[in-house]
């Protein structure tokens, strides 16, 4: 567990820890019917990930959707621009602040492209070369494909937002993407490298091995399916793994769950970071008995005037998870609105 010989490490995932703008599904409304075709992807993107597709990881949504930003010319700078949209989760700026004064090192471990990724991260004053991102620039894909790839797409489309079963949807789209698309100009899963699943975990293990801090001295910090590798590979070399507003598919995978309105409240976790579980354990049991006493004795100075506590669960001690999961929905609902429902 933690060490005083170097600085703590914490990785977040930017999308829901940090900001609740899935960023992705926004540009993709920038077209019409973008929401639904991106929702229909994102299932597809479950689906495959379930299936234990070999060579998909989880989050390539963020590749597949490429060719239906070319068919309809969607540029790079349209990314960044939807990003300016994007707000911050209650309480994060504060708790970067805070975590940086405490002498964490900060990173960012994002499957969202890097035109989102690097202004989230300026607002929140992360520097560049701490920020893990899928890099995409749609001019440069915009000159490899022809117009039979277009036409394929838009064809595809069509019958797409008619899907309704995941049966009809998975044949549909797995002719897309593993016959069609690379038969044509272009191959849409070698064309994107996008940050998620298995490449998330590697990108801690990089930052592990750069810093020469181990695993088990490292906390991250994720939300979706796209994170559960990641959560999965830090809590098995017993690091500290934590769900925040997770759903189903993240939170079987991680060591401590945080449901909450206020992201400052992950300080109370990184504060008392050496005997963590006993902490979280004194919490579950006094949260709905004493509030008063987790005012005075297991808040922090920058939490200690919020409101509503959070929830927070030790999830090692756990073999179901149904009732920590409809907490965080009901949080995750709040917090990100209609990107709630993607995986």
């Amino acid at each position: 567990m933690f060490s005083n010989l170097h600085k703590p490490i914490i990785c977040f995932d930017l999308e829901g820890p940090l900001s609740p703008q899935d960023n992705a599904y926004e540009v993709m409304a920038e077209f019409p019917r973008g929401r639904e075709i991106f929702e229909k992807i994102s299932r597809y993107d479950d689906l495959l990930t379930l299936d234990g597709r070999v060579g998909y990881e989880p989050g390539d949504t963020l590749s597949l959707i490429v060719p239906f930003l070319l068919a309809y010319n969607i540029k790079t700078s349209d990314i960044s621009k939807v990003s300016e949209r994007a707000g911050i989760i209650s309480g994060a700026k504060e708790l970067i602040e805070r975590l940086g004064r405490d002498g964490w090192e900060i990173y960012i471990i994002s499957t969202s492209y890097g035109g989102h990724a690097y202004n989230v991260c300026r607002k929140l004053g992360i520097p560049r070369e701490n920020i893990f991102c899928t890099e995409l620039n749609l001019e440069e894909k915009k000159k490899k494909i022809g117009e039979d790839v277009t036409k394929l797409v838009l064809d595809t489309e069509k019958r797409l937002l008619k899907t309704k079963e995941d049966k009809e949807l998975k044949e549909l789209l797995d002719e897309l993407f593993f016959e069609d698309l690379p038969k044509s100009s272009y191959d849409v899963l070698s064309e994107v490298k996008v940050i998620g699943g298995e490449r998330k975990l590697d990108a801690v293990l990089e930052i592990s091995d750069r810093s020469k801090v181990p695993l088990d001295e490292i906390l991250v910090v994720g939300d979706s399916i796209t994170d559960y590798k990641m959560l999965e590979g830090v809590k098995k070399e017993e690091g500290v793994s934590i769900v925040f507003n997770g759903n189903e598919y993240a939170i079987p995978y991680a060591s401590i769950g945080l449901a909450t309105t206020d992201m400052r409240w992950l300080h109370v976790i990184t504060s008392n970071i050496s005997d963590i579980f006993e902490m979280v354990d004194l919490w579950e049991e006094k949260r709905d008995l004493d509030s008063k006493f987790i005012k005075d004795n297991l808040s922090t100075d920058l939490t200690r005037d919020i409101g509503e506590l959070p929830y927070i669960h030790n999830l090692m001690r756990r073999d179901n998870f149904d009732e920590v999961i409809e907490i965080h929905k009901r949080y995750r609902e709040m917090m990100r609105g209609l990107s709630a429902k993607l995986g």
